[in-house]
């Protein structure tokens, strides 16, 4: 299983930023998958995940300003993070896991500057 994020980068707060996840080596439509992020000094936390069905559910701090979305046929999962503050930066990974092995994508950063 492979896992490969793209789109961090440095935004201004109140911007916009959209990740995407590429995943490969497994049956994907069938599998939650998820963002977590991990800021300096911090544990890593789990902002967002969505269903096989598409169910979603994010963390407190991003809900009406992050959505989770999947694309099964183009086997990518994505983030649009809207209204970016300051205390969004971190790097951002995705993750699912499969038959009890977790797998991580390699991360992309996020930095919003005030």
């Amino acid at each position: 299983v492979q896992l490969q994020a793209s789109g961090g980068g440095l935004v201004q707060a109140g911007g916009s930023l959209r990740l995407s996840c590429a995943a490969s080596g497994l049956n994907f439509r069938i599998n939650s998958m998820y963002w977590y992020r991990q800021a300096p000094g911090k544990q890593r936390e789990l902002v967002a995940s969505i269903s096989s069905k598409s169910t979603t559910n994010y963390t407190d701090s991003v809900k009406g300003r992050f959505t989770i979305s999947r694309d099964n046929v183009k086997r990518t999962v994505s983030l649009q993070m809207n209204s970016l503050k300051e205390e969004d930066t971190a790097r951002y990974y995705c993750y699912t896991d499969l038959r009890g092995r977790d797998f991580w994508g390699q991360g992309t950063l996020v930095t919003v500057s005030s």
